[in-house]
């Protein structure tokens, strides 16, 4: 009987210990979580490593990082609130989704003393127009990249110069609805963001056209590609066409002054975030020159930093690849949340003509 008392005693003992402990450290983490460590939701390698140990030197807040690889996703897992992110990093149509499921709370812009660092081309945009819930990251355009090799730069200059046939075989496009049909689009002169169904009809039949002169359409793997002259032409955006260019000197990289795509990455803060003070110290730390220069070297976007593009090389800062004329600029559309039925039927069309490839 002592055996059993001292036995029921001993395993009483051990629980107690055990929740103790197991308090102790939730209350640990808890006390990290929302006192000293910044919780980032941010696209993957994108931001320099030595920026994040920079800023957590200045400031002892600590950054957990976590990355997503589609808005969708980011979207699916902020909404589900499973994990108190503090900022979290949407592009532009994602935001207008997010504000209008009450995911993201109002930025005070008091509280951003750097914010006036911001080129105002880049602020007011159509998903945020008083960037009330959205302080921008990076820019940039979707376009067309050659290899000189085989393409004359006069022969690749606007969206319909993709339909000659004497390029059989050679294009690459990005694996993306909203960019490709957008494309046709524009081609047509329609808008980027028509909700018009025969309008959007008529640009997959035009890409129906464009079959033969498809090569693959990817998504990664563009890049290397690319680099390795796999093909001679391809449809991408601005960031992944600079990496690209970085590793052939052959490449080069048009936006067509008809139109196209504008997009933004921007910095939210969620509904749910637990360290609002980190979160503005972070924006602050970004938006800061010489920062958002070193940010913009390393990832190799277009800065919406007035103040850090001045600290960029010249030959980065004047190549109007990546920052083109503000008049071409202004002729570049941002894309719009146009609800779920229409993004799926620009999803649909788009499978239908990827289809008609096969």
């Amino acid at each position: 009987m002592k055996k059993l008392l001292t036995m029921f005693f001993g395993i009483v003992a051990l629980c107690g210990l055990l929740f103790f402990t197991s308090h102790q450290l939730s209350e640990s983490q808890g006390s990290v979580t929302t006192k000293n460590t910044l919780n980032l939701f941010n696209w993957g390698d994108y931001i320099d490593p030595a920026l994040i140990k920079k800023f957590e030197k200045e400031t002892g807040y600590h950054v957990q990082y976590e990355t997503f690889d589609s808005n969708e996703a980011m979207y699916t897992k902020i909404k589900q609130g499973g994990t108190s992110y503090d900022l979290a990093v949407p592009s532009d149509y994602m935001i207008e989704k997010m504000r209008k499921a009450h995911l993201l709370l109002p930025i005070d812009r008091s509280k951003l003393t750097n914010f006036k660092n911001l080129d105002p081309l880049f602020l007011h945009k159509s998903f945020d127009e008083e960037n009330r819930y959205s302080i921008p990251y990076f820019w940039g355009t979707l376009g067309i990249i050659y290899n000189d090799r085989k393409v004359q730069a006069n022969e690749m200059q606007h969206w319909q110069d993709l339909w000659n046939p004497k390029w059989r075989d050679s294009l690459m496009l990005v694996d993306s609805a909203r960019d490709i049909m957008g494309m046709a689009l524009i081609s047509q002169g329609h808008s980027v963001n028509t909700t018009n169904t025969a309008e959007m009809v008529a640009a997959q039949k035009k890409l129906d056209q464009l079959s033969g002169n498809v090569k693959a359409i990817v998504a990664d793997e563009i890049k290397l590609y690319m680099i390795q002259n796999e093909a001679p032409i391809a449809v991408t955006w601005s960031g992944e066409a600079s990496e690209m260019l970085a590793g052939n000197s052959h490449l080069h990289y048009v936006v067509p002054n008809e139109g196209g795509n504008l997009w933004f990455d921007n910095m939210v803060i969620p509904k749910t975030a637990k360290n609002k003070k980190a979160a503005y110290a972070f924006m602050n730390f970004m938006l800061r020159p010489q920062n958002a220069a070193q940010n913009a070297e390393y990832v190799g976007y277009a800065t919406p930093n007035k103040a850090a593009k001045r600290l960029l090389p010249a030959s980065v800062r004047n190549d109007r690849q990546f920052y083109p004329p503000e008049s071409t600029i202004k002729k570049l559309e941002v894309y719009a949340d146009l609800g779920a039925t229409k993004v799926e039927e620009y999803n649909d069309l788009f499978l239908k003509f990827k289809m008609y490839r096969q």
